[in-house]
């Protein structure tokens, strides 16, 4: 990684006494700022685009990128339990993006802070293309679902209008308050807040409509390109990605123009950050689990917990028997 001089001098990053001082919260969207004019073909804006869907939809990525090379130049791991929690979750989502961009490290190793930022710029602008893109996808969408078949919604909410839509609207307030579109079947039991939570059929239509394809809503094979699941090899569940699909279908219904912090009643990015605390919390790891394994049979049929383990008359397992046998007849003739 870039040694800790190339980020000292006139880096508000170090003190003056050279010690670490973190840049504020990377996982945090920042202020709003003019699209950075680069063209969208940089394989950099595509991997974003995934990163935001199914990573962090809202950290700002130049942010990120310099507080997680200075961690790791001071020893990564090695210092991972001195970290704050929200350090330590900025520094598992540097990880990430290294994961999900391909090249990305030895590319940052070869940048100066000014190429580094650059890059971040580009990954943002894939963040900020690809949830604007959802947004305008679902606006309409998403009236069509929660309409059931053969009624009309009275008064008529029109598809390509937001201002009719969360508390002016009786069905779509109806959804928000209490948010009954985050259960099953709309069912909401205060006395099992857990049960049914996040297992709406609504939610399901809104993963397969960003992540599969938007004909695979209604289980018809009708798309001629590839989902982004595909593109991006995406095979199994992550919990943001649930909480991303859950935010754009939070906001779909809502009568807000645009996802803003100022807006402290569809403070959207709130919402997001807000799931996310949830889902990582490890007091709720059973239920998260099970909503996992949920979700997977829901969109990736061929990912179940089953096809993880050998089947017991496999040849697999029989191997592993006979290891385990051998193993406890070796510790035997150790303890004669």
């Amino acid at each position: 990684m870039p040694s800790k001089s190339n980020f000292s001098e006139g880096d508000s990053s170090w003190t003056a006494n050279g010690q670490k001082h973190i840049c504020p919260s990377a996982l945090e969207h920042g202020p709003r700022k003019r699209p950075y004019v680069l063209t969208t073909q940089d394989p950099l804006v595509h991997r974003g685009r995934h990163f935001g869907q199914a990573v962090h939809a809202f950290c700002n990525v130049p942010t990120l990128l310099t507080n997680g090379i200075i961690l790791l130049s001071e020893g990564g791991s090695d210092t991972l339990e001195s970290l704050t929690v929200d350090e330590r979750k900025e520094i598992m989502a540097f990880r990430e993006l290294l994961r999900v961009v391909l090249g990305l490290e030895p590319r940052l190793v070869a940048s100066s802070k000014e190429e580094v930022v650059e890059i971040g710029e580009l990954i943002q602008k894939g963040i900020n293309g690809a949830r604007a893109d959802d947004t305008k996808g679902m606006k309409g969408t998403i009236i069509d679902w929660i309409t059931l078949k053969g009624q009309l919604l009275s008064p008529h909410i029109p598809c390509n209008v937001k201002s009719g839509r969360g508390f002016n609207h009786e069905h779509t307030g109806a959804l928000l308050c209490p948010a009954v579109f985050l259960y099953a079947d709309y069912t909401y039991d205060p006395e099992d807040p857990w049960n049914g939570l996040l297992h709406s059929g609504l939610l399901v239509s809104a993963y397969k409509h960003i992540f599969t394809s938007p004909s695979s809503v209604d289980q018809e094979l009708k798309a001629t390109h590839s989902g982004n699941a595909c593109i991006h090899g995406m095979c199994c569940m992550t919990k943001a990605s649930i909480t991303y699909v859950t935010t754009q279908t939070h906001f779909s219904l809502t009568s807000a123009q645009v996802f803003s912090c100022t807006d402290l009643i569809t403070d959207s990015e709130q919402f997001y950050l807000s799931i996310m605390e949830l889902l990582d919390d490890p007091d709720e790891s059973n239920e998260v689990d099970q909503l996992i394994t949920w979700w997977n049979r829901q969109i990736f049929p061929l990912y179940t917990m089953s096809e993880q383990l050998p089947s017991k008359n496999s040849v697999l397992a029989r191997i592993c028997q006979k290891r385990a046998e051998y193993k406890e007849l070796c510790d035997a003739d150790n303890d004669s």
